[in-house]
């Protein structure tokens, strides 16, 4: 029986999604320009289940090779040889890649030991294939020396494949919370919007139904789940999770309202990370105070520090050209931990 899940990957049969093709069709357009991108979104955003769904999206067109930097040890990024060898093993051993073994066997080369051997490697097995790579978890190793020295590798053969100097991946994603922009300038701008819209989320509850049948009235649900949560998709499979799992499957304004209070005072993971955050930047910590007590909101013009800092988070969002609180549940959640004096 499938249920609402609100850790790690979610999986068609056996979890309650949000159909999101709407979404993997506008990060597609971007593939099939050729773009160089990164997805930056707080965390529990949605992004390895977007890369999960994208990649069997693309498998007919594309040789897809998903890799993600939590599977690397810290020993992998001491020296440009021990992470060409990762690398090398990690797109070697990719799955749902419609190419021969043989190919994929070709990717490890004992004899690639530096990066500029590496970008050789690259431009030979990349000719004549459109490979789109994508790398989960970029934080893990946002800011070292020898990652740097890898995004720099991409962005020379990038530019070289552009002037008809060289052949390279067809297209590039870096995944994490942190925008890798800064140190990597050839990134286009990605402005798909991962928050799931009230007609979206309805597509999970049609599901839930079709099961169940509650006899709830889907498009109202939506919109009340929508309310209190932007869309913020952790926030919106576990207020669908208590509803089904703690509340006695109770599908209506009451129930969404009653699974709020619980989220409110259980510990989760998110929230652990919301207060870790606030903790840590005093600024913010001022800014959120000011905003939730004063009734004030800064022009979205005003990127200060913490403004970014909160918009990085997922604690702040931008609306009709203001910053404010990014939901209903950050509002009440963020205000108790205020008044708790972090």
């Amino acid at each position: 029986m499938k249920r609402f899940n609100v850790t790690g990957l979610c999986v068609p049969h056996k979890h309650y999604m949000v159909d999101i093709s709407g979404k993997i069709q506008q990060i597609k357009t971007l593939i099939d320009m050729e773009c160089y991108f990164t997805i930056n979104r707080a965390r529990q955003y949605g992004k390895t289940t977007t890369l999960s769904r994208l990649r069997r999206a693309l498998t007919e067109e594309y040789v897809c090779v998903s890799i993600s930097f939590e599977g690397f040890d810290e020993n992998h990024f001491e020296s440009s040889g021990a992470f060409c060898k990762i690398f090398m093993k990690h797109i070697n051993a990719a799955k749902n890649a419609p190419v021969p073994e043989a190919y994929k066997n070709a990717w490890m080369d004992d004899t690639v030991t530096d990066f500029d051997l590496l970008s050789d490697h690259i431009t030979k097995m990349c000719e004549g294939q459109k490979i789109v790579l994508m790398i989960d978890e970029v934080d893990k190793t946002s800011n070292n020396r020898v990652f740097l020295h890898f995004l720099s590798m991409l962005r020379k053969k990038y530019l070289a494949r552009e002037d008809g100097d060289d052949h390279t991946f067809h297209s590039v994603i870096l995944a994490g919370v942190y925008d890798t922009r800064p140190s990597w300038n050839i990134a286009e701008d990605f402005e798909v919007n991962m928050s799931f819209d009230a007609a979206e989320i309805a597509t999970m509850l049609e599901d839930y139904e079709a099961d169940h049948n509650t006899g709830m009235d889907i498009a109202a649900m939506s919109e009340e789940i929508h309310n209190y949560t932007d869309g913020y998709p952790f926030l919106v499979s576990r207020l669908c999770r208590h509803i089904d799992e703690k509340l006695g499957k109770d599908w209506t304004a009451e129930g969404v309202q009653n699974a709020v209070r619980i989220m409110l005072n259980e510990k989760n993971t998110l929230f652990d990370d919301v207060t870790k955050n606030i903790e840590n930047n005093e600024e913010l910590y001022k800014l959120l105070q000011e905003m939730l007590f004063s009734n004030s909101f800064a022009a979205a013009s005003t990127r200060t520090p913490e403004i970014e800092i909160g918009l990085r988070y997922g604690i702040l969002k931008i609306k009709n050209n203001l910053v404010c609180v990014s939901n209903a549940i950050f509002e009440t959640f963020v205000a108790r931990q205020v008044f708790q004096k972090i």
